[in-house]
Parts: C-alpha cells; structure tokens; sequence
C-alpha cells in the first residue's frame, strides 16, 4: 500500500506545495471534541513520509466553526479551491471526505479542478489520483455517502424536535411580553409596563381599524413599546423604543399571544448565494397548532379578528396579502359615466363589449391644446393614442373633427 502510494506521487507533484485542510463543524465541536482537530494536523505526516518538507506544507484551518453543508461563507475552503485551480497544489489533504464538503456539488468541483491540474487527493485512507479512472468512482461514492450522513443527522435531530413540539414542551424564543418561568412554563411578562403595552396594543387595533393608526396613536402620547434584542451587545435585555408598523403587525400576527403554541408558521429556505430566506405560509399549512397551551393576551377568535381587519386593509403576510380584497381594483362599473368636454358640449359614450361605458373624445378642443391635424407626426408623444376622426361622432363634435379625418386619411 505503501509502495503504491509513492508511485503516484511524482516530480512534478513534489516540486508544487501540499496543502492541508482542516475544519470542524461547531465551535462547541472545536471545545469538546478534542481528538478530531489533533488528528487532522497530523496528516502532515504522511505528506513528509511522501516526500513533502515541512516548510512547503501549508495548512488551512480558517474554517474551524463552520459548517461543511455549503461553500458560502468558508473562506478555508474557497482559498483551497482558488490554490488548486491556479495550478500551485500538488497534493490536498484531509482526515476524511465530510471535512472538506458535506454536499456532492462543492465535492465534485475540487474533485475536478484536482484532476485538470494533476493534483492528487490524499484522506486517513489512502491516496487518490482523481485523473484516473477507479479512484474518482471511489470518490465519488465517500461524497455521497458523506452527504447521505448529514441528511440522516438532520433528521434524527428533526424527529426528536419535533416528538416535543407535538406535546407542546419545546422551548422556542417567545415574543416580547411572553418569558418562561423557572420551572419552564411560558407565562406573561411579570413585568407590569411591559403587560400594559402589550394589552394597549390589542386594545387599540380594534377601535382604530389599522396597524398605522395605531401606531400614530402610541406615538400621538408619547409611548414606548418594549423589545429584545436577538442578537448585538444587548441581547435578551428589555429594552423600550418607538412603536413600529412593521412591529405592530408582527404583534398582530403573532398567535403565540393567544396562548397556542404554534410551530411551522413560517420555513426557512436555503439561498444558492448563501443564507437562508422566510417563506410564510397560509394558516391551513403550519405545522403543529395547540391552543390554549399557556396563558395569552387575546383569544382565538379576537385574533383572528384582527386578521380579518388586517385582510380588508391589505396589510396582511406573504400570500394573505397578494389575495386579500383590498388589492384587487374595484371595477368601474355603476350609474356615473365620466363624459369628457369639449367647448360647453359633452361627447357621447362609446358602449364596450363587457356592458361598461368609457368615454372617449373625437378630438383635443383648441381652447386646451394644439389640434392633432396641426401637429407634426414626429411631435407626438410615444404611446400617446393619435385619435383622428371616429364614426358615430358628430361631424361638427370639437370644432374640426372633418379636418382630422381628412388628416387621417391623407397619412
């Protein structure tokens, strides 16, 4: 095995740098697991065993911390790519296939880019020439078993998530105005102020019918509304400030005010760029609802008022919004019929096939503008509909609509 190894180690490999990757998935992994990190620094000695000196083995450990789920946001990973791909490696190194990628599309890649460039591939197992026929299929198959692994973790963590939030035990950030007590029950506030902002929030929806309204009148009386930070120097601390729009609605459609515990209201999404994107879903597709789960400010049905109110406002999330009635466009349809002037008489309406009736003028009157028979083609307006004469109109309507057919008969 290991004749074999240095025979496919060659000049032109020795003469380019070996470089040593090295990561772990947490910082908690980095602190506890403490035999793995070890392990993967001593790769470096098979590296000397081949042939590499010390000073041209260059180790990457920039990415202890980081998840090996996606390329985004491993600056180790990418410089190890860019350096392979510039032609200065001649060998990688690395404990095993999950610490340099758990996903197939990032593995495949170096897996590539090492075989147009001639670099060899080298994990606790053996060493791999990727332009070679048997040792990509073996590759190729540690990547997917490597992804395969990440998926079985995740659901194992998943199920167990998830066998608890079907009891209603599992502890999830609760909005301002709910915290859990010592023993774990969710329960409301103990701090008064914080309860009375609360309750003069959902006192004040209803009698002003809007989310703006309301918040003109926090900020009409001077009021604060308390929050905690999630993140920054002062997080979890209780901190006041002017009342927002896009918080009130956020409170407004918060169920957990009703004391139902509710999980699945809105997924993340992964993004190809990196990060993760909200996507909330309609109420009839969350994932697991109890009510009465813990003590609330509102009931159910005085929440789902207000969501109802929100609805005719068109201030409602994600797909509510794009269907709530208030965005549709009323049809123009009813006993007003707009006539447009010209000099003191009104033109007649043109019938449409739909019922409705718009009025359109046969021509401009020349108290208001230039008439169209005098303007030069080239002057008018892009997209501006040129009208030159209409049958059905008064021969004399305008004061020259004779003159603007024989415009338009002459163009």
């Amino acid at each position: 095995m290991r004749s074999e190894m240095h025979q496919k180690v060659q000049a032109s490999h020795l003469q380019r740098d070996a470089y040593l990757y090295v990561r772990q998935s947490t910082l908690r992994q980095v602190l506890e697991n403490t035999e793995s990190t070890p392990r993967q620094y001593a790769l470096r000695q098979h590296a000397v065993a081949l042939g590499w000196p010390q000073e041209r083995i260059m180790v990457i450990d920039s990415d202890l911390g980081q998840s090996g789920a996606s390329m985004a946001g491993r600056e180790g990973f990418q410089r190890l790519v860019a350096e392979v791909g510039r032609g200065r490696a001649g060998m990688v190194l690395g404990l095993e296939v999950s610490r340099w990628a758990r996903n197939c599309t990032d593995w495949h890649r170096l897996r590539e880019i090492c075989a147009l460039t001639d670099t060899l591939i080298l994990d606790e197992d053996g060493l791999y020439d990727p332009a070679h026929f048997n040792d990509p299929l073996l590759l190729g198959l540690k990547g997917t078993m490597s992804e395969a692994e990440l998926h079985v973790l995740r659901a194992r963590l998943r199920g167990g998530i998830l066998n608890k939030a079907r009891r209603g035990e599992l502890v999830i950030r609760p909005p301002v105005g709910l915290v859990y007590n010592p023993v774990g029950a969710l329960v409301l506030d103990p701090d008064q102020q914080v309860q009375q902002s609360v309750r003069l929030l959902f006192e004040t929806f209803p009698r002003t019918g809007s989310a703006t309204a309301t918040v003109k009148v926090f900020r009409r009386q001077g009021l604060q509304f308390p929050r905690r930070p999630h993140t920054g120097p002062h997080q979890g601390e209780l901190l006041g400030g002017e009342l927002g729009h896009s918080q009130t609605l956020r409170v407004l459609h918060n169920p957990r005010y009703t004391g139902a515990f509710v999980l699945g209201r809105s997924p993340t999404r992964r993004k190809m760029e990196g990060g993760h994107t909200v996507k909330w879903l309609p109420r009839e597709e969350w994932g697991i609802v109890i009510r009465d789960a813990h003590t609330g400010y509102l009931s159910w049905e005085e929440y789902e008022a207000n969501l109802q109110r929100l609805r005719t406002s068109a201030q409602a999330q994600g797909a509510e919004r794009r269907h709530s009635p208030a965005r549709r466009s009323p049809a123009r349809v009813g006993d007003l019929r707009p006539l447009w002037k010209s000099h003191d008489r009104a033109l007649p309406c043109s019938p449409l096939p739909s019922g409705t009736e718009l009025c359109l003028p046969a021509v401009r009157s020349r108290t208001r503008a230039t008439h169209l028979s005098d303007r030069p083609r080239s002057g008018h307006r892009p997209g501006r509909r040129r009208v030159a004469g209409r049958s059905g109109y008064p021969a004399g309507a305008g004061g020259g609509a004779g003159r603007a057919t024989g415009t338009a008969g002459a163009s």
